[in-house]
Order: C-alpha cells, then sequence, then structure tokens
C-alpha cells in the first residue's frame, strides 16, 4: 500500500499522457491498482470511476476527514458490507427549468441570507459546470396544425416571461452557469448530443466526465459511459454549493447482453422487457452495468434508450461502456476531431475502454438478457414496469374497462357498439392523445425514422387518424426536425396529425394540454375509461392527462398504429388497422418497413446535421431576446409576483426535533409517487392553489401549470398531495388531497383540503406524519415532494419502504424518513388517522438507528413498533441536524466570510 513516507500522493498517482493535441495528465489507476493490491480488470466500471475520483479529488493525507482514502478505496475493491460511506464529486451539474427555478431561487435567497448575516453574498455561485435547459414549459395547446409550433412557442412566452426573466437574471448574476433558451430541445438530449465530452480537461489533467441531473432520467448518459443520474434539486443544490455526494458503497448488478434485436424489434421494445426484467429481479438503489457481446453490437441510440429507463426499473444508474460505438457516436455528433483521440486514449490507458477482448468484470450479481428474445411491447396502463406483448392491450384494456364497472364494448357487433355510443361520442379505450414525445424515444433516430417510415406507407394506402384523436410530435433535439424534413419523411407525418408543436417535455410530463372539443366533459360525464398512447417513459396515473385514466408507454411507430385504430380494444398481431382506399383491410405487418429501408433512410442522419442544429445553441429566438434584465449580487424580488417568491427555508427556523404528540395527516398505500406528492400538471379552479391564484388576480387560462410554478411556495405547498388520484385511505369515499381535521374523527365530519388541515394544525403547533406503504415517493425527482411537505408542517414519513432520491431529499430538507420492520405493514397498524403518534430519540440521533413509534388511539391504549431511520449516511444526519442542507451550507459563509475554496468542506 502507498506510503506517504517516501512520495506525496500526487507525485506517486499523477502520470502523463500524449496526444496529438499534446501533453496532459491523468490519474492512473493501475498504480492505484498495484499499490493497493486489486486486479483493475475485475472491478465494474462504475467502480473504476468512483476509485478515479476518490484519487483525484482526496490524498492520503489531506483529505476531509483525515486519512480515510484508504479506507474508501479499500471498501471499493472488496465491496464488502454496507457501512463505509464515501464522497463523491461528480464534475457538473444538469438542469431543467421546472426544477431548476426553484434551485436558483434557493442560491438567490441564500446570496441575500448570506449578505444580511454580514457575509459575502458575491462568493454564493455554483462551483462546478452547470447547464440548465428550459424544456419543461411548452405545453401542448394546440396540436395537429402547421402553425401549431408557433402558436405554442408563442403561449410559452406569454406564461413564462417572468420565470424566464429570473433565468436571465441568474444566468448574467452567478458564475459557472449556462442557459440553453426554450425551444431547443430537452435537456437529455443535448446532453447526449453536445454537452457531454466523456473526457474532461481541467487545468491540464484529463478525467472521466461525469454529472448529476435534476431530472431522474440523467441516466440517458449512461449510454455514451458516463457516469450520471438524477437526484433532487435540493441534493443538486447542495453539489452547485461544494458539498460532495456521500454515497454507500456501489451494489453493482452486470447484466451481459448477447445477441441482436431481430427484425422488427425495437430499441423501445427492448428497454420495456429490461424494465420488466431488472424490477422482477429487484435492482432498486444498485448500480446497473451492462457488458457482453450484445452491447458491441448496439448503437449508442438503443443504449441511450435503454440507460434512459433506469429509473423506471428502479436502479441508481444503468452504465454502458465507452467503446468503438461512442468513438463512432462522438465523430457523428460533431465533436472536434481532438477530443474524440483524448477520449480513445485515455479510456484506453485507464483500463475503461472496452473491446471484444475485455475480461468480464466481477459483479455482486448477474444477469443475462437474450436481445434476440426481444418481442413488440408496450407498457400501461400505469406503470412503466407492466410491459405487455403487443397482442395482450387488448385483453389488458377490456379487463380495466370491466374492472371500473363498465360494459366491454363488442367489436365484432356494430349495432351493439352502436347502441352504447347513442347518447355520447366517446367509448371506454378510446384514445384521445397519441403523442411522440419524451427523450427516451425522439433521441433514436432508428424508431423515429421508422415511424416517419409508417405514417408514408398508411397515408398511402389511405389511412387517416380519428379526428377525436389529439396527435403530437416534440422532437428531443433540432437534429430529429431536419432529418426528418431532408428524408421527406416529415410531410407524411403531418398529414396524420403529427405536427412537431414543440421542442422539449410535453406529453410525457403533463403538459399534454387540453383534449380535443367537449371531451373533457364527455369522460367525466360518463365516467369513462379512456387511453393515451405515448413514446414516454411515465405513466403514472394522473400524469398524462386528469382525464386519461389509462396510459399506454410504446414506441413511436406504435404511437402512429394505434392513433390509426382510434382505441386499445384491438390485437394488432391480427386485427386489421384499419381499411384502404379500395375497402381492403390493412395490417400493421404490411405497413412496417423493412429494416433495409431505414438502413437507406438514416444516410440522412449526419454529422453537418448535427454541425448546423448547434450553432447558436444558447441563443435564442426574437421573444427570448427581448426580455430585458439587469445583472446584480441579489435578486430584486417582487412581492406581487405569482411565479417567483422568496424562498422561505433560510428565513424560518426548521429545527428537527423528537416528535411528540403528532397527528395524521394521510394514510397512503403503495407506489405513491411524486406525481401524487407534488403533481406537476393542470391546476384545478377548486383546489386551494386555483383558489390562491384566482385571489391574486390570475384567470383561469394563466393558471398554468404547478410545474412552471415551482418558483412561488405558495403555490407548491397548496399542490402538495393535491393530486386528483391520491387516495388517502382516511378519507376513503373520496379521491384527491383531502383528509380530515378533528381530534375525534367521525364519518360524520366532513373532509377537507389536505393544505387546509395542515394551516389549522399549524396554527396550533401540531407537528403531523404521514404514513405509507412500499415504494414511496418512486418517480420524478421533484425537490417540491420533499419542500411542500416541510410547509405542510410534516416532520415525519413513516413508509413500508421509499425511494432513492425522495429518501434523500426528505432528510436533506430536515423531514425525518422512518421505514416500518420488515415484518410490519401500514395496512397491519390498522389506523383510522385520528391516533397520536410520538417519537423520541433522546436527544440523539445516527444513521439507520432503531427507534419506538408510540401511537395512541383515542381511549389512550399504545402500540409500540420498532422503526428504522432511513437517515443513510453521516453527511445526511449534519444536513438533518441543520434544519436542511440549505442552513448547513449558508452558515458556512457566513460562519467563515472568507472562504473562498472551490468545494466547501467540513
Amino acid at each position: 500500500m502507498f506510503s506517504t513516507n517516501k512520495i506525496t500522493w500526487r507525485e506517486r498517482y499523477l502520470d502523463l499522457i500524449h496526444t496529438t493535441s499534446g501533453l496532459n495528465q491523468y490519474w492512473s489507476l493501475s498504480k492505484l491498482a498495484e499499490d493497493f493490491n486489486f486486479t483493475l480488470s475485475e472491478q465494474p466500471f462504475i467502480v473504476r470511476i468512483f476509485l478515479e475520483n476518490i484519487m483525484r479529488h482526496y490524498n492520503e493525507n489531506g483529505d476531509a476527514k483525515g486519512n480515510l482514502t484508504s479506507v474508501y478505496i479499500s471498501a471499493l475493491t472488496v465491496r464488502q458490507g454496507t457501512d463505509v460511506e464515501f464522497p463523491f464529486r461528480p464534475q457538473r451539474v444538469l438542469m431543467q427549468d421546472y426544477t431548476g427555478v426553484p434551485a436558483i431561487a434557493d442560491l438567490a435567497a441564500m446570496r441575500e441570507f448570506v449578505s444580511k448575516s454580514g457575509g459575502d453574498a458575491k462568493k454564493v455561485n455554483p462551483v462546478c459546470p452547470v447547464d440548465l435547459v428550459i424544456d419543461h414549459s411548452v405545453i401542448v395547446d394546440q396540436a395537429g396544425s402547421s402553425d401549431a409550433l408557433d402558436h405554442n412557442r408563442k403561449c410559452e412566452i406569454e406564461r413564462n416571461q417572468e420565470r424566464y426573466q429570473f433565468l436571465k437574471w441568474a444566468e448574467k448574476s452567478f458564475h459557472n452557469l449556462r442557459v440553453v433558451p426554450p425551444g431547443r430541445g430537452i435537456c437529455h438530449q443535448i446532453n447526449l448530443e453536445y454537452f457531454a465530452q466523456v473526457v474532461s480537461c481541467e487545468d491540464g489533467e484529463l478525467f472521466p466526465d461525469t454529472l448529476i441531473g435534476t431530472d431522474s432520467h440523467t441516466t440517458m448518459i449512461n449510454g455514451l459511459g458516463i457516469l450520471g443520474w438524477g437526484v433532487g434539486g435540493i441534493e443538486a443544490e447542495a453539489v452547485m454549493l461544494g458539498q460532495p455526494l456521500t454515497l454507500n458503497l456501489p451494489k453493482v448488478v452486470g447484466v451481459k447482453l448477447v445477441g441482436k434485436l431481430s427484425l422488427g424489434s425495437t430499441a423501445t421494445d427492448l428497454a420495456l422487457s429490461i424494465t420488466e426484467k431488472l424490477r422482477h429481479h429487484g435492482v432498486v438503489g444498485k448500480y446497473v452495468e451492462f457488458y457482453g457481446p450484445g452491447v458491441l453490437h448496439m448503437s449508442v441510440a438503443d443504449r441511450a434508450t435503454i440507460a434512459n429507463m433506469a429509473p423506471e426499473y428502479g436502479a441508481t444508474c444503468a452504465l454502458f461502456p465507452v467503446d468503438c460505438k461512442v468513438i463512432e457516436y462522438l465523430g457523428l455528433t460533431n465533436r472536434p476531431a481532438s477530443l474524440i483521440e483524448q477520449v480513445k486514449a485515455y479510456m484506453s490507458i485507464q483500463g475503461l475502454f472496452y473491446t471484444h477482448d475485455t475480461e468480464d468484470p466481477v459483479y455482486q450479481e448477474n444477469i443475462a438478457i437474450d436481445v434476440s428474445k426481444t418481442e413488440t411491447s408496450l407498457a400501461g396502463p400505469k406503470r412503466p414496469q407492466d410491459r405487455l406483448a403487443l397482442s395482450e392491450i387488448k385483453d389488458k384494456s377490456l379487463n380495466e374497462i370491466l374492472i371500473a364497472g363498465h360494459p366491454v364494448p363488442d367489436e365484432g357487433s356494430p349495432k351493439g357498439l352502436q347502441s352504447q355510443l347513442k347518447h355520447q361520442k366517446l367509448c371506454d379505450g378510446d384514445i384521445v392523445i397519441a403523442a411522440i414525445t419524451s427523450c427516451t424515444n425522439t433521441s433514436n433516430p432508428h424508431v423515429m425514422l421508422l415511424a416517419g417510415l409508417l405514417a408514408k406507407a398508411a397515408v398511402e394506402r389511405g389511412l387517416s387518424v380519428n379526428p377525436r384523436v389529439k396527435t403530437s410530435l416534440a422532437p428531443g433535439s433540432q437534429v430529429v426536425a431536419q432529418y426528418l424534413d431532408s428524408s421527406g419523411l416529415q410531410p407524411y407525418l403531418d398529414c396524420l396529425g403529427f405536427q412537431r408543436i414543440g421542442f422539449g417535455c410535453t406529453t410525457c410530463i403533463g403538459n399534454s394540454g387540453p383534449l380535443k372539443g367537449e371531451l373533457e366533459a364527455e369522460i367525466e360525464k360518463h365516467h369513462l375509461q379512456v387511453s393515451a398512447v405515448l413514446s414516454g417513459n411515465r405513466n403514472f396515473e394522473g400524469r398524462i392527462h386528469p382525464s386519461v385514466t389509462l396510459n399506454w408507454l410504446m414506441s413511436p411507430p406504435l404511437v402512429i398504429a394505434f392513433a390509426l385504430v382510434g382505441h386499445t380494444r384491438v390485437n394488432l398481431i391480427e386485427d386489421p388497422i384499419g381499411t384502404d382506399k379500395a375497402g381492403q383491410n390493412v395490417f400493421l405487418s404490411e405497413l412496417w418497413p423493412s429494416d433495409k429501408l431505414i438502413t437507406e433512410m438514416s444516410g440522412h442522419v449526419t454529422q453537418a446535421l448535427f454541425e448546423q442544429a448547434y450553432k447558436g445553441l444558447f441563443e435564442g429566438d426574437d421573444n427570448w431576446n427581448k426580455l430585458t434584465v439587469e445583472k446584480s449580487v441579489c435578486y430584486p424580488w417582487k412581492e406581487s409576483s405569482t411565479y417567483i417568491r422568496h424562498p422561505p427555508f433560510l428565513a424560518k427556523a426548521f429545527t428537527p426535533k423528537a416528535i411528540k404528540s403528532a397527528r395524521i395527516l394521510a394514510i397512503l398505500g403503495d407506489s405513491v409517487t411524486t406525481d401524487h406528492i407534488s403533481p406537476a400538471g393542470k391546476i384545478s379552479e377548486s383546489s386551494p392553489a386555483g383558489k390562491y391564484l384566482q385571489a391574486n388576480g390570475v384567470v383561469p387560462e394563466y393558471f398554468n401549470s404547478y410545474g412552471s410554478r415551482r418558483g412561488n411556495h405558495e403555490v407548491m405547498v397548496r399542490g402538495t398531495f393535491a393530486n386528483a388520484h391520491l387516495k388517502n385511505s382516511m378519507v376513503n369515499h373520496t379521491n384527491g388531497g383531502f383528509t380530515y381535521y378533528s381530534s375525534n374523527i367521525k364519518e360524520s365530519i366532513a373532509s377537507i383540503p389536505i393544505y387546509n388541515a395542515s394551516q389549522q394544525y399549524l396554527n396550533e403547533g401540531t407537528p403531523l406524519v404521514v404514513f405509507a406503504g412500499k415504494e414511496y415517493g418512486t418517480g420524478s425527482s421533484r425537490d417540491w415532494a420533499a419542500k411542500g411537505c416541510l410547509l405542510l408542517n410534516v416532520k415525519a414519513v413513516i413508509a413500508e419502504s421509499f425511494e432513492r432520491i425522495h429518501r434523500n431529499n426528505l432528510a436533506m430538507m430536515g423531514i425525518l424518513p422512518i421505514q416500518l420492520s420488515e415484518n410490519v405493514t401500514v395496512g397491519a397498524l390498522q389506523l383510522r388517522g385520528n391516533e397520536i403518534i410520538h417519537l423520541d430519540w433522546d436527544g440523539s440521533l445516527s444513521p439507520r438507528q432503531t427507534l419506538k413509534l408510540i401511537i395512541c388511539d383515542l381511549s389512550n391504549e399504545q402500540n409500540t413498533i420498532s422503526v428504522i431511520v432511513r437517515i443513510d449516511s453521516e453527511r445526511e444526519l449534519k444536513y438533518f441536524l441543520s434544519g436542511g442542507v440549505l442552513s448547513y451550507v449558508a452558515s458556512q459563509y457566513v460562519a467563515r466570510p472568507n472562504h473562498d475554496k472551490k468545494f466547501c468542506e467540513d
């Protein structure tokens, strides 16, 4: 093992590498392996990247806690036990505007706090590069028309002018922050095609490009061999302010891929199949790494499609190695030749370049998947892991209709169907939204060209889409638009109503806009179970559109196929897709293009297109450029603003302490998502948030969405638990964000909105808790799912299990995540909601400590059970006990006003 008695850490491990672009330095993994007695080739690529990061940022005598580098390295290479934590410092941060606006607002509030406390506010800046892409604010107000793109962009600017001015101010006033204006594309696709370098260079040192993002689908970049994953905005803020991520030893699952996709199967089908398999295996909180001969056959675009969906199978990330396909992709996407050479040289010398001869690493768990056995698939209607073969959607749709208590339409009896539709325009299972959307698929030229070719074949056969279906196409980057134009396929998509409606995240995040005509009223009147089909990655209940209960994920060509049919009560393997001009049945197999045709069309995806598309990336259109702002140290907050308000998290003293005499705010079931906790879609007029906006002079047509209002805590706290599909078992008779406020809950007492109840409890000084089942907090990495709970006065969330990001967010906001013991369920507790809760830690607390939870009913009978504190690291505990990470970091700027280190250390 290395000894500091002879040479320094830097002298031992910093080595030289020569490329045509010059002489650089790098931190040698082979020397580290020699000194610490491990075999580098046996280590998963993920572990190798972690080792390099520790070696570069820490040394034997200079790390924050003293002489721990050896412990970190030994623990990572042996990978036994779970009691060792290690620090990880990502190179950069990626943000989208929904999560970026509140994160930047917190930084602005911190500047003001530091200034008022006597510190130097100018020093509050991101210490690492931050790229913020405005991509989540475009709404599909208009679709199926040639002017949809311009109309939606105009509406976007009108609605979000104040938010965009705030972001322009931030770009001018903070160092290390770049903002990509609206209309350029989706953050993940821009990251894949432009931002990502694979190998970074700083002060003459080469090292792997790594990142975290404020969107859970940051994992898409794993397809390019770059380690990165999604975190909550709170955790991202900590990294931006110099705090390392504190990670537990990674459990790495090796997924060996063999074979190639067969004719007719797509990367989307494979991604859904892998999601199903890995969910079944159990990879929640683990790191997935793909290897094997099947990887070498797979394009970067296909890898990115699979890696994108890591949150859907529950993994922290899903890394593909760097190989010749990555080198080819860097060339295609117009990366500089000097960078490409640098990537090949660095990755090779560090043992990070994958070839046919690369030895298989040693993994803690192993899975094998034969890619050639992938069948045409879709997923739904409420979870992305619920994969179905294409032939199975008919039975699944009919079953969902039966579960809802509705009669099943008889497709074989036109009279029967007409009878059912006599007094209504819609039928159960009818499709009302068909959207080609989301970075998962629009970054993949193969499936996009396939969709265009299928549209061409359908138009030539005389097929059309039912007028009630709202069709849309939202490309992830300008490149997609250019190759669909140059290939001549966009006009055929236009003929079927799939005109481009915007460049950004739309339907997949709930920005689907209104349904056509009076369909929403029709659905509500007849309580219909209607469908949406989309090429996205999430289909949680209530996410896509409040009126749509059945949501199906699928590839872009299948979105078009189902839009042509108009409903999901169909087996497209056997049933016709429609009839042609001559009245003859047309089957999907007849429209599906050959691989040869797709290969020919792929010639339209060229390096020149990428060069053209990314010229002037940071230059906006005229509407963006007209937004004028002045640079300043502190932001000029406006009390009248309904978009950007001064965040209260530093102004108030949130001091975590033992929880006594708490009341229950909600009792929730399994798989409660961050969409349920903090919705991003439509704001209802009758909701507390809607009433607040109207009271402040905002008419309903200008409500915008919850996501766009995340810079206003007054809206967001009222929107917490406001999802119409939330099921609080305390009020079984109704869905939505309702609860009881009473010291003695009885059936006769009327339910009230959760926000209203929380305010009454808050006025009394009564703390609140939430109970939940398994997988609490799954879905998008929304910081407001934790921030909103804090403002509702929730002191603890007691669940059977947590999703990683949300659990971390709770702890970092000063809310105690508590996990029930393995043999205890929420249902077994038989809670009514009128119980009093006590949770005491006697003045001391430690990670994963066992505590006693005391539940008192109205007769003062006590039920005492053991629970586990799900604060998983010492650093998380430090943030929690400081009242949250923002308070922790802000206190450092005040306590050490001359502090000017790159990283804020303990």
